[in-house]
């Protein structure tokens, strides 16, 4: 059977992504978007299987109706108000309805090339690991809304594509989250070089998990000897290497299972399994259930 292409979507391009929901606005800077959130006057139902983007994207968000958001292993329904920073190349999806409205903002990396300091260092809350979603009540939105409104005033009054000074109020915004989350005390670690380590190494699983398994194709990729990197690895999450690329690549099966219509042997190629057997085993011994068996239990 001939392998199938990723079914994952993954969006490269803001302007992309925005013509797959159905909220209008497109952006004429490439690199970054503010958009305002605001309930659509059709009854939508909105479902978004998991997918990608290589660019990053956090809101605030207030939801006056039925809402799930799931975030790596993790799903919640109806917050009241939340709000979620997201890193490239994560798995997102969600599934709401037309009642949801806040503050979207989507940037690249290069948007803020001006700015020395390695951005996931300065600014933990984009975890190259996982999303970071906190909730609360209507209360903390009011809270928070004003210096998001700071962000999209100078946005919107702009009439260049760059957008300078909303880049510059934006960094203030990051900085004054960190500080409210701090003061929320949400577990948000200082990096040492080991942790750095471990997410230039998750980034490159996120990249490569479907052709490298091993972890000396990952310290070959980091310019560093394997030995070192399952240290540095252990030392920073209590996990060996290994476990983190096998994590991953079970992951995207699970989503694979869940959320498509793939047979199992067409996921078993997708993933670049050598058969269906072997993917079987390794979905077996990582997952605690067959194929078959998790997609109807999740079904």
């Amino acid at each position: 059977m001939a392998k199938i292409k990723n079914t994952l979507s993954y969006y490269t391009e803001i302007n992309d992504f925005l013509a797959s929901i159905p909220w209008p606005g497109r952006t004429t800077d490439p690199d970054f978007y503010c958009l305002r959130l605001k309930p659509l006057d059709q009854d939508l139902q909105i479902y978004r299987p998991p997918f990608k983007r290589s660019f990053y994207f956090f809101a605030l968000l207030f939801n006056s109706g039925k809402i799930e958001v799931n975030y790596g292993d993790q799903t919640i329904h109806d917050p009241d108000s939340y709000l979620v920073f997201h890193s490239p190349n994560l798995v997102y999806s969600f599934a709401h309805n037309n009642a949801l409205e806040g503050y979207v903002i989507y940037f690249k990396p290069k948007c803020f090339l001006f700015f020395k300091p390695d951005f996931h260092q300065q600014f933990p809350l984009f975890n190259v690991l996982h999303t970071n979603l906190f909730r609360f009540g209507h209360d903390t939105f009011k809270q928070l809304a004003p210096h998001f409104e700071t962000v999209f005033t100078s946005y919107e009054r702009s009439a260049k594509a760059q957008h300078i000074e909303a880049r510059i109020k934006l960094l203030g915004l990051l900085y004054y989250l960190e500080d409210f989350a701090l003061e929320k005390k949400e577990d948000i670690p200082v990096a040492t070089a080991q942790q750095i380590l471990l997410r230039k190494f998750m980034q490159l699983i996120d990249n490569h998990y479907i052709n490298k398994r091993t972890v000396q194709e990952y310290a070959d990729l980091l310019s560093v000897t394997a030995n070192y990197l399952s240290q540095s690895v252990k030392q920073a999450s209590g996990k060996n290497a290994l476990a983190f690329i096998t994590e991953r690549l079970a992951r995207e099966a699970r989503s694979l299972m869940q959320y498509t219509d793939f047979t199992v042997a067409e996921i078993a190629y997708q993933l670049n399994f050598s058969d269906p057997a072997n993917f079987g085993k390794f979905f077996k011994k990582h997952v605690g259930l067959s194929p078959s068996e998790f997609r109807n239990q999740r079904r």
